[in-house]
């Protein structure tokens, strides 16, 4: 089969090769057979190899994907396939893009937990019935690979947009009642946070992991316009719902 390859930074351009086709091949057989036969110099990244780290995604005919969870005969049908790096983040190299910016703006959506109790306290109880508990759960599978925000058209039009995993992640964390950051919904409700989605619904589409960040950006629209009324945003004050 005919592979088109991304190859050098962002002025780079596509090399072709020859792949011989094989029964059940993923794209990642495709990536890593040309690697070890045809060009060792080939930088792409990979890991597990079975669907969880996330880290061998790019863009497979202009789709995002994973990878390694993609076989061949469903995104090829014509005998060609053009591999490219993700989108909207920097090409450090071939199928390598710098994953900083989207790590920074999970940083930027305060998605990290924090909690105030010590490994010396109790264990805080969760209810796993409750409503919170439920919305934290449809999106806490998130791994960060980085699909949704190269699908992101907001991200493309807007780079400084906190885009679809980190928003999604902030959505979790709001949720989780053992969480004291209070000032995340203001992070969030900012010209660059949850409002700026246009709800396209191509993070969720595309998502490999079946998460709706659509949904939980939904969830943070409501949560921080019902916290403005309140002249809660930016206090240090409770932002349950």
């Amino acid at each position: 089969m005919r592979v088109e390859v991304w190859r050098g930074g962002e002025q780079g351009k596509y090399e072709t090769f020859q792949v011989p086709r094989r029964a059940n091949q993923t794209v990642l057989d495709i990536v890593t057979h040309i690697q070890h036969h045809q060009d060792s110099t080939l930088s792409y990244r990979f890991a597990c190899r079975v669907g969880m780290c996330g880290s061998c995604a790019m863009q497979v005919n202009g789709v995002a994907r994973w990878t390694c969870r993609t076989h061949v005969s469903k995104v090829c049908t014509d005998g060609r396939l053009q591999l490219a790096p993700l989108s909207n983040l920097p090409i450090v190299k071939d199928l390598v893009v710098n994953m900083d910016p989207f790590f920074e703006k999970m940083q930027a959506a305060h998605g990290r937990f924090v909690g105030e109790r010590t490994r010396h306290d109790p264990v805080a109880p969760v209810k796993p019935d409750s409503p919170e508990r439920q919305e934290a759960e449809a999106g806490i599978e998130c791994i960060g690979c980085g699909v949704c925000y190269s699908s992101c058209d907001v991200v493309s039009w807007r780079p400084d947009y906190l885009g679809p995993a980190a928003l999604n992640r902030a959505w979790t964390l709001v949720n989780d009642l053992r969480d004291i950051d209070f000032l995340r919904l203001s992070a969030v409700a900012g010209d660059a946070g949850c409002h700026s989605c246009h709800t396209q619904g191509s993070c969720t589409q595309h998502c490999p992991k079946q998460i709706s960040p659509t949904g939980s950006i939904a969830g943070l629209k409501r949560t921080t316009a019902r916290a403005a009324m309140r002249g809660e945003l930016g206090a240090e004050t409770t932002r349950r719902r």
